[in-house]
């Protein structure tokens, strides 16, 4: 996986960077143009589809390119002219971006599920790598972009620097060595599914982010997606729905005491979360040893006498390593994750508050609801709501507080993309085994009460 820095230096001397297209410019697509324009001049952002055009352009200035350089654009002979001349684009129109046969590869950072399943589909369609930063998304009908993507010939992949690609880096070097992984685990600050915008706002505010961004940080949403990317991609389960989410304060190489070996390898592997552990915020793998041969050598190198060895990656640096992931799909024609096998788990639709019928549910880090883990079998058998589509439903019933919601409890909105996605996904998938049980009589309570600010680091 080093391998992307030789080729990075071999497209340099070839005097050609990587033409990259981004969808959005916000906290995370803004960090990401700054970096790769001052520090890695194998990528050339040429083109920004943004609906505040404003701010895209505001961007590109921030990150040293002349105002007189960038060019807003509304049409195709436009945006091909204005690539053709040098200039930096804009554009609120995000066909453009997606039908330019200038442009190598496509960075989708909106955050958003319903216009990142379009833009994504219109990418896949004509041809384009998507790297995407929209777990939203990819935890909601991934599997299915995947399979368009191989079947067009191109890449739809997760990022490196999140934490679901520095998870799938440490596990390729796990398997590497000849182990098996049985816990892939995200190490959280804080864990709290009834936090919402307006408790986030000033947090929100000083990193320069928006609220309902960091509120489905702080109730649990947005790792949920995460973990469910790297279920998918490996074929893991949860062994409870929530997983477990132990907190623990102390350094994440305790933790290989802390699960039942027997109960992993039953289900074939899982995925997990930790609070408060130390090095956050990162991620974990604990693998078995195959044979005596590695559990001496494991000893060894001071990792203990097992079942259970602990690996871990410290951090994961977002803007600074994204554009890592553009060079290693567009150069070395790297996955960073992701599988077109049947995915495994799902984030499914939990009450944030009581609910009354006829309310609409807001978007994800809203006021309403949170997301969490749940096998894929279990949500299929019970017809529960998958998160990535519960935005703009209308509840049928009243909800209670940490009740799941499931299909039957709302009503659809009309004519959606990512809803279409997510019955050909579900099409393409069925059932073909018993549903495994959500939950083991007298396992660990799954979310833990973090409801104090003792760990407000989000």
């Amino acid at each position: 996986m080093i391998i992307v820095d030789r080729a990075i230096k071999a497209r340099l001397a070839t005097g050609r960077p990587v033409i990259v297209g981004m969808y959005g410019i916000g906290f995370m697509g803004r960090g990401l143009l700054i970096n790769v324009e001052r520090y890695m001049p194998v990528l050339r952002v040429a083109a920004i589809c943004n609906r505040n055009v404003a701010r895209a352009v505001d961007a590109f200035v921030a990150a040293g390119i002349d105002r007189e350089d960038v060019i807003v654009v509304s049409g195709q002979a436009s945006f091909s002219t204005a690539l053709e001349q040098g200039k930096r684009i804009v554009t609120d129109d995000p066909l453009l971006i997606a039908r330019s046969p200038q442009i190598d590869i496509v960075l989708e950072a909106t955050g958003h599920v319903e216009y990142g399943a379009t833009v994504t589909i219109e990418c896949i369609a004509n041809k384009k790598d998507v790297v995407s930063l929209n777990v939203e998304l990819d935890a909601t009908v991934g599997p299915l972009l995947r399979v368009k993507a191989e079947e067009a010939g191109v890449i739809f992949t997760g990022a490196d620097g999140d934490q679901p690609g520095v998870t799938m880096n440490l596990v390729r070097h796990v398997e590497a060595m000849g182990l098996r992984p049985l816990v892939c685990g995200n190490i959280k600050g804080l864990q709290d599914r009834f936090r919402n915008p307006t408790t986030q706002e000033s947090f929100a505010r000083q990193w320069n982010q928006t609220p309902s961004m960091v509120a489905s940080f702080a109730d649990g949403t947005k790792m949920t997606a995460e973990q469910t990317i790297v279920a998918n991609a490996l074929g893991l389960k949860v062994p409870q729905r929530g997983m477990i989410g132990r907190e623990h304060l102390g350094h994440v190489d305790d933790l290989v005491d802390f699960y039942d070996v027997e109960r992993l390898r039953e289900l074939g592997g899982i995925v997990d979360y930790v609070v408060g552990t130390r090095p956050s915020p990162g991620i974990y793998v604990l693998a078995e040893a195959r044979d005596d041969n590695q559990a001496f050598f494991l000893n060894l190198g001071k990792l203990g006498k097992g079942p259970l060895y602990s690996f871990y990656t410290a951090w994961h640096m977002t803007v600074l390593e994204f554009g890592i992931s553009i060079a290693r799909v567009a150069l070395c024609r790297d996955v960073i994750i992701g599988t077109t096998d049947a995915p495994s788990m799902d984030v499914i639709t939990m009450a944030k508050r009581p609910l009354k019928k006829g309310e609409t549910i807001d978007g994800m880090g809203g006021y309403l609801t949170y997301g969490t883990g749940e096998n894929y079998e279990v949500g299929r058998q019970e017809r529960l709501l998958p998160m990535g589509l519960a935005e703009n439903c209308r509840l049928k019933r009243d909800i209670d507080v940490d009740e799941a919601l499931t299909y039957d409890d709302v009503e659809l909105p009309d004519s959606t993309v990512v809803h279409a996605l997510r019955r050909e996904q579900d099409a393409l998938f069925p059932l073909t085994f018993p549903a495994l049980q959500p939950s083991r009589p007298g396992s660990p309570d799954n979310l833990p009460d973090q409801s104090t600010e003792s760990l407000e680091r989000v």
